[in-house]
């Protein structure tokens, strides 16, 4: 199959048209390119802030609610578009107003529709501690067609036991969407998902937001580079690199994976951290107690 990473930019729409025009320009040059899945970054979705009046969209708070209000029309377009291309889509995540408070929401699509979402597990201290997002749904597979999938919002992408729950339970690809304002932000996310690959000898995917965003402070600023990674092992690059875009540049990383080639490394690679992850656990908890040095 072929799987498309985005390095998305956000812009400024007079309308809902506007943008969708921008969401099926993205998508038919992805199909065109022989794409079978497709990622768009974390908070991808904050450009429909734009709709609204300029107090609106640069009010932390008012933005959210902007957004969100526009989730059922993003629906409709994505599916029509999953449809028509006969392709899967995970849509740039938006808040969910689900309760009290938003979550971080990302929407999985088919070409029947939609095939489930994904909320993120672990916030930020920006979502903690000044916009007031939280966890929302667990984790989730996805098994299709494709293959069995599974989402590690941003920051999820740098704890290994929630990517480890989903490989336990099946996952052979892992989808990042990110959303990172420095270059240490899109490195911390980028070499969790390369490890994530690595200790699960599977196929990442990360897609971030990338450029200025003059009309809304939660994402004005935006760092990345799109990218698909793999374990450096046999039948992968030794890099563990399969396709990346130039930093911050708009566009698709694209990538022709095998899932069979996922099989084939767990079962018989160089090294099998795949299989000898459940060791950790025994040896730790063998750890013994500190050793002094007797010269101090």
């Amino acid at each position: 199959m072929i799987l498309a990473a985005a390095a998305y930019p956000l812009t400024a729409h007079a309308d809902f048209a506007a943008y969708a025009a921008k969401i099926t320009a993205w998508v038919t040059e992805a199909a065109a390119m022989g794409a079978h899945l497709l990622v768009f970054p974390e908070y991808g979705s904050m450009e429909l802030a734009s709709l609204a009046p300029r107090e609106v969209s640069e009010d932390l708070e008012a933005a959210l609610h902007e957004v969100a209000r526009h989730g059922p029309a993003v629906d409709a377009l994505h599916c029509q578009l999953a449809a028509q291309h006969n392709l899967y889509i995970l849509g740039a995540s938006a808040p969910y107003f689900g309760s009290h408070r938003p979550s971080n929401r990302a929407t999985f699509y088919g070409p029947q529709g939609i095939i489930g979402q994904q909320d993120k597990q672990m916030m930020t201290r920006f979502e903690r501690e000044t916009w007031d997002v939280i966890a929302g749904n667990p984790l989730q597979l996805f098994d299709t067609p494709l293959g069995k999938i599974g989402v590690l919002i941003c920051y999820d992408s740098e704890f290994p036991l929630l990517a480890r729950a989903l490989i336990e339970a099946g996952a052979q690809i892992l989808l990042v969407p990110s959303c990172t304002d420095t270059f240490a932000g899109y490195t911390r996310v980028k070499v969790g998902s390369m490890a994530r690959a690595l200790e699960g000898q599977c196929v990442v995917v990360h897609a971030p937001t990338v450029g200025l965003c003059d009309f809304c402070p939660a994402v004005d600023e935006n760092v990345g580079s799109a990218a698909i990674y793999g374990p450096a092992d046999k039948g992968f690059p030794e890099t563990g690199i399969l396709a990346q875009t130039a930093l911050n540049q708009p566009g698709w990383a694209i990538a022709e994976i095998d899932l069979a080639a996922v099989e084939t490394v767990r079962a018989t690679g160089s090294v099998f951290n795949h299989q000898h992850w459940p060791e950790q656990a025994t040896r730790a908890a063998k750890m013994v107690e500190i050793v002094k040095n007797p010269l101090t």
